[in-house]
Order: structure tokens, then sequence, then C-alpha cells
């Protein structure tokens, strides 16, 4: 059997396929090529990540595609609708970059309220700038998220440990249950955007979410607050960011996702300096990469012998 790969890829994940005999071409640009179209026909598996647009007309193009793997948690990318008329189980590794992405909402946490960098480019041009960094601990502020999978819960969890309140917006966590274990405390969205001095967003991208955080959203934070995405970029209105950032009605942003990526080198956010734009590597660790590519490989290879029954099968919790 054949299985193509048409983005990075950690390289223990290819290994376990070539063991099992299967023939895999690993072409990490190939998402971006003409040739796409083509190669996907003899493909009996196709692994991506989320460049790859796995549309109707390509799952169409492959009658023997018998799995789709995909690297990470997001599957809006995949014309789902397309691959259940097919009867093709899509695999994901669940939540296994979850505590890569919560570790980098924590680091983005730090980034806004001390700003190291700044400070240190500032010695190196010459300067001791410490009255200008005299800035903020995050000890007793409140996160917010949006969204309390198992990304915002460890998320939570963290920034509890940090002495931090935590409110957390998600139609599953219940007073008890989650929020007893975790110290997250249930609030709705307009409590979320209120109260909190960070707000991060950890829902997927849905016709529901798409542009959540808009105008009216952004308008019921405080004018001290910071926004944290590491979701989709499409879930936040980047032109209604961009007018909040630039007349200080909102004091930052850190985003790891765009609604285009890479965004153009004249985008707008990209010029404001309290808006820092990272290139969507918050689930990006050398050991949440290894962990995904072993656990989609394993579920393709699963799904390949036909002991995958549903149509969207996620090993560990959701994100």
């Amino acid at each position: 059997m054949n299985i193509l790969v048409t983005e990075w890829n950690a390289p223990n994940g290819l290994e376990l396929l070539e063991k099992e005999g299967y023939h895999v071409r690993y072409d990490p640009g190939l998402w971006n090529s003409p040739e796409l179209g083509e190669a996907v026909k003899e493909a009996d598996a196709l692994i991506v990540r989320n460049q790859t647009r796995v549309t109707g007309a390509l799952i169409g193009a492959a009658p023997r595609l018998k799995a789709i793997g995909r690297l990470g948690a997001g599957l809006d990318n995949i014309d789902l609708g397309a691959a259940a008329w097919r009867k093709i189980p899509v695999v994901t590794a669940g939540s296994a970059n979850a505590t890569a992405v919560a570790e980098y909402v924590i680091a983005a946490l730090f980034h806004s309220a001390r700003r190291l960098g700044e400070a240190a480019a500032g010695v190196r041009s010459g300067d001791w700038p410490r009255q200008q960094f005299t800035l903020h601990e995050i000890g007793g502020k409140t996160l917010g998220l949006v969204g309390v999978g198992e990304i915002g819960r460890r998320t939570g969890a963290k920034a509890t440990a940090l002495g931090m309140n935590v409110l957390g917006c998600d139609p599953q966590l219940k007073d008890g249950g989650d929020a007893a274990n975790t110290g997250i405390i249930p609030a709705d969205l307009s409590r979320v955007l209120a109260e909190s001095d960070y707000v991060s967003l950890h829902v997927p991208l849905l016709p529901s979410t798409r542009g959540l955080i808009g105008a009216s959203a952004l308008n019921r934070m405080k004018p001290s607050a910071v926004l944290i995405n590491t979701s989709r970029g499409a879930v936040v209105d980047e032109d209604a960011l961009y007018e909040a950032l630039a007349a200080n009605r909102l004091a930052g942003a850190v985003l790891d996702v765009l609604s285009h990526e890479p965004p153009p080198e004249d985008h707008p956010l990209l010029a404001l300096p309290s808006c820092t734009v990272t290139p969507h590597i918050a689930g990006l660790t050398r050991e949440s990469q290894a962990q995904i590519s072993e656990i989609v490989s394993l579920e393709v290879i699963s799904a390949l012998r036909g002991q995958v029954d549903r149509q969207v099968h996620e090993r560990g919790a959701g994100s």
C-alpha cells in the first residue's frame, strides 16, 4: 500500500509506517504543488497537517484512499462530509499537543507582562531602561479561557498554579465536576471578556465561532487586557482587532494563528508593536511532534487494517 505525506512529519512516524511494509512518499512541500492531485491517485492513505486542503475534489481524485491522518487537532482543512460519504476514517492525535499549546499560552502571559525581549534590546542599544520596564506580575490577575477542552483545562491548571484566577466559558464546563477539579470558574462569554486581564481562545473553527471575537467582543474587554489566540485565525475578526489595538482600546495581542498563513508582508497587524505574531508554533515542540507522528501513524495503520470504525477517530481526550 502507498502512503502519501504532504507536509512535515517527524521521522519516527514515517519509520513506523515503513516497518509495516508500506511504501511512503514523503514530500513536505507537496501540499502547495499542482502535482498533489496526480500524486493522490495512487494513495491508500493520506497524512496531512493544516496546510493541505483535503477537499471533496481531492478525495474524489483518490480512488484507493482508505484513511486520512491529520497531524494535529483541527479538522477545518478536511471535507469531513466527503470523507464520510466514502467511508474513509479521518484519524488524529487528539490532545497530544495539549501540553505544548498550554505552555505557549503561559509563555505569552509572561511575554506580555514583562516584555523581556524589548528590555534586553534596550540594554543592547546602550540604554538601561529600568523604569520603562517596571511592569506587571501575573499572580492575582484573571485569565479567561474561551473553550475549555483538554488544552483549556491544562492551561487553566498551569495558570492557577501561578496564582491566577481563571474563568472558563464552555458549555461542557459545569459547577462541580471539571470546575472543582481544575479550579476554573464557569462563566459566560460576557463575563470572561469583561473581567479578564488575559483572554485565551481554545475553540475549533466552526460557523458559530468564525469571527467570534469581533468589534463587539473586543469592546467588552478591558483596555488593559491582552488577547491570545492559539486556536484558528478566523475566530478573530482581524480588522476589528487592528482597530482596537491601534486606538489603544486593547493593550495587546499574541497571535499564533491568522486567517491566512503566512500573512502578506503588509498585513496591518504586523505593523503594531502591541501585536506579537508567531508562525503557528504553539503546538510545535519536539516532544509533541514525535508523539503526534507516532499516534497518527499507528492510527493510520489501524485504519488500513479495518480496525477504526468511527468516521473521525481521536485517540485521547479532545482539545
